[in-house]
């Protein structure tokens, strides 16, 4: 596939999601500029999210800091507005890293890892906005809180990073209705008044919009399917 073709395509899809963005948020009664997009690059090579960029798109979720580091600080030269997001499971060994060079991480999930967030922000000197993740379907393969322990570790961490834990994310079991999952932590926030949810990927976004999503995670639906 040509650069032109692949710059046509990733903007195109991009203009879909954003209308059914629009379209979702008319449903449920919310302004559509209180929905914001991350497009997801992960395995998506650079050229791919330049792409995105020229088409306007300046927020992008990546899973993995290794991938991140790679892409983003370059980008960033050109770029200088756009905004990454680290939400994928975070080792704790690459926190120091996450910390250099996201705008936000939303998988804040345990102790051990506020311990080395904290360690490396003061390491970086600087603490990226975070999210708690909550495992809303207590799946033993996925990262994210168990929903019992879940409100104790977010007071607990709103204690220890103040304003900088913003809201919470979740995503749902495969295979399952989602809106229980988004109305769990819709409900949640609210409980501890953060303003800012990320749930609903390409399958289920408007979903998560009707039970009021503020970060919706998007990325084969923008970039295709995984290299």
């Amino acid at each position: 596939m040509s650069d032109l073709t692949a710059q046509n395509l990733i903007s195109a899809n991009l203009a879909a999601i954003r209308n059914r963005i629009t379209r979702a948020c008319e449903r449920a009664g919310r302004a559509a500029e209180d929905v914001s997009l991350v497009a997801v690059s992960k395995f998506h090579p650079i050229e791919s999210v330049e792409a995105a960029l020229n088409a306007g798109q300046r927020l992008f979720g990546e899973n993995r800091v290794q991938e991140a580091a790679s892409k983003f600080p370059e980008l960033r030269k050109t770029f200088p507005d756009l905004r990454l997001h680290i939400i994928g499971g975070l080792q704790t060994n690459k926190a120091a890293e996450a910390c250099q060079i996201a705008d936000m991480i939303e998988s804040l999930d345990r102790p051990s890892l506020s311990d080395s967030i904290e360690k490396g922000a003061q390491k970086a000197g600087r603490l990226p906005e975070l999210l708690v993740q909550v495992n809303t379907g207590d799946e033993p393969q996925k990262s994210g809180v168990p929903r019992e322990e879940a409100d104790a570790f977010t007071e607990a961490s709103l204690k220890r990073f103040g304003p900088k834990i913003r809201g919470l994310m979740c995503i749902p079991p495969e295979g399952e209705d989602p809106t229980p999952h988004f109305r769990f932590l819709r409900q949640m926030g609210q409980r501890h008044g953060l303003p800012v949810l990320s749930m609903g990927m390409s399958a289920d976004f408007e979903k998560a919009i009707a039970e009021n999503a503020t970060l919706v995670r998007v990325g084969t639906a923008i970039f295709g399917s995984r290299p």
